[in-house]
Order: structure tokens, then sequence, then C-alpha cells
């Protein structure tokens, strides 16, 4: 048994740590589980420490890390130290969202167009350079590389017409049973056309909080039954708002000249998520609230939260870029290639 742990190499090496909280789960994971005590350390709910420490500890949960023992998966101790973690994220959370049951609101919400626009896919579209491309490809790249798993989780918890609805839209995430269309390959091989690494997880590292802190909205949403009504509406928000920054980001990819992986990814994302748009809502939601209507105010925290991370991870990147800097933690480990 210890040899085959000692062995096991899932292909991605513990992160660095950010902060004394993510430096005790590190230095756990570098051992065996022995039932000891580890206390959580007190951190910012939006900060690096605590960011890092949960996308770790929830990374057991997809496909680990290289020398790390499976049975920490499901190690008591971790769980507890987890469960800390996520009870402050997920109070700061409900505390920064407006809340309310208002569903109609919420999603008419995510339809409007501000014109002109001012998002991240419309500074790439107009005058992004090719290092900003880079690095929003890179942060971005610790969501793709999971692309639809945390919402699978979501599956057995519902029934019905929500069920079969929510399958048909992660069965084409998954690429229609065809491996070379799985979406997450599908970002693979954009990485791969801008001469990037597209080895999964490969830019953690460099990943500063606010776009990891969408993912663990994800991965917490999608293991805990009890905010099932949150992940149909983080679903539903991502699909609805796709379909208009992928048309963007094509634009911006074809000024800039990439190599034509870089934009099938977005194109594809063009037309089927317009589909899945009216999917989710009319499926997933509307079949979802009548056999629970006391999810309603659920499924607009998880439009809302979806939203306030997505600003903030937007605040960030153009932030950076409007002062000149790089909106990554360190200088991005990728080989500049013949689109540089």
């Amino acid at each position: 048994m210890g040899s085959w742990i000692a062995g096991y190499d899932s292909g991605v090496e513990l992160p660095s740590p950010r902060g004394p909280l993510s430096e005790r789960v590190v230095a756990a994971l570098s051992g065996t589980p022995d039932g000891r005590v580890i206390e959580f350390v007190p951190a910012d709910p939006h900060g690096e420490d605590l960011a890092i420490a949960l996308y770790t500890l929830y990374e057991l949960h997809y496909g680990g890390f290289t020398g790390v023992d499976p049975a920490w998966e499901w190690d008591p101790e971790l769980l507890r130290l987890r469960s800390h973690a996520e009870g402050v994220f997920l109070a700061r959370l409900r505390s920064d969202v407006e809340g309310g049951d208002d569903l109609d609101a919420a999603l008419e919400a995510l339809l409007v167009e501000h014109v002109p626009g001012n998002g991240v896919s419309h500074h790439l579209r107009d005058h992004g350079t090719w290092d900003q491309m880079c690095e929003y490809f890179a942060h971005r790249s610790v969501y793709h590389h999971k692309e639809a798993d945390p919402h699978a989780w979501v599956i057995p918890r519902l029934r019905g017409r929500a069920k079969a609805a929510l399958v048909a839209v992660e069965f084409d995430e998954f690429g229609g049973g065809r491996a070379d269309r799985m979406h997450s390959r599908l970002y693979a091989d954009l990485l791969e056309g801008a001469g990037m690494s597209a080895d999964y997880l490969h830019y953690l590292d460099d990943v500063p909080a606010p776009a990891i802190a969408i993912v663990n909205m994800m991965s917490l949403f999608g293991l805990h039954r009890s905010l099932r009504g949150a992940l149909v509406g983080h679903f539903a928000a991502a699909e609805i708002t796709t379909a208009p920054s992928a048309h963007r980001m094509a634009q911006a990819l074809t000024r800039l000249g990439a190599d034509p992986r870089c934009a099938e990814f977005f194109t594809e994302h063009i037309e089927a998520d317009a589909v899945h748009e009216q999917i989710m809502r009319n499926d997933v939601i509307g079949s979802l609230l009548e056999q629970e209507p006391s999810l309603r105010a659920d499924v607009v925290f998880g439009i809302q939260a979806t939203e306030l991370l997505e600003a903030r991870l937007a605040d960030h990147l153009l932030s950076s870029w409007d002062a000149g800097e790089s909106s990554l933690r360190t200088r991005l480990r990728w080989l500049v290639s013949q689109n540089g």
C-alpha cells in the first residue's frame, strides 16, 4: 500500500502555499493521514491564502496530487478544516450579494448587454495585447481544465425533467461522447495553439485569488446537496452569459492573428451556449422550482454569487492592465508562440 501511494502520479504537484492556512494544508498532504488534528487558521475570505487552501482541498475530489495519499480525500480532520474554510467563504459570498428571491429580475439582468461595453472581452477585442490574451488564458485554465466537472455533482440531486435537461447540457460540455470535442480538451488545444502549456493546472501557482475563487464556488456548490439550487443558478448564469463574450473573444483572436485552435474553443460556445441558455432557464430551473419552490432564493444566490466573482476577476484584470502591470502573481511560464 505505502509503495503504491508513494508512486501515485496525477501529473499535478501540490501548489505553493500563500499563507499559514494553505501552509497547513500542503504540509498535511505531504504526509499520510494519521488522525492528527489540523487546526483552522483564520484567513481573508477573498484572499490568496484561503483561495489556494480551498482549491487544494477540493482538488482531492478531482484528480488529486502526485505523491498525495488518496485516503486524504475523506480524512475526517481534513474535512473538518475544509468545513471551517467553506463557512468563511460562503458567509462572505452571502453577505456580499443582494439576495432575495426575484428570479426573473436576476435572469433578465444577465441578458442585458451594456453599450458601449467595458468588460474583459470588450477590452481584448478592441485593443488588448497578445500578452494580455495569454494572461487571460492562464487565469481561465484553472476553470476550463475542469469545465463541467463540478456541475456533474448536482445530477443525482435533481429529479425528472430538471435532471434530464441538465444532463443534456452536460453531454454537450463533455463533447457529445467524443473525447476530442470535450470542452476541457478544446481548452487544452487553445493553450497549445497559443504556445502555452496544456498540462492540467500548470498555471495554478501563477493565478491569483479572483480566478481561483470562481472555481472554489463551483466546487462548493457542487459538493453540497443543500446548495443544489445555487449550483443550478450558477450554471444558468454561466450558460446565459457565455455566448456574447465568446463571440467577442473570437473577434479578438482574429484581430491578433491567433492560431485557429485558440478561436475554436470560443466559436464552439457561441452556438452551443445560446441553446443551453434556453434549456437551463426553462427546463432545468423551471422544472426544479416546480418541484422545489423553496429553492428559488438559492437559485438567485447562485446567479448573484457568480456575477459577483466574475466582476471581481474582471476588475482585477482590467485594473492591472490599465496600470501597465501583469495580472498574474508570477511571470507567465509559457513559450511565446509565433503570434507573440
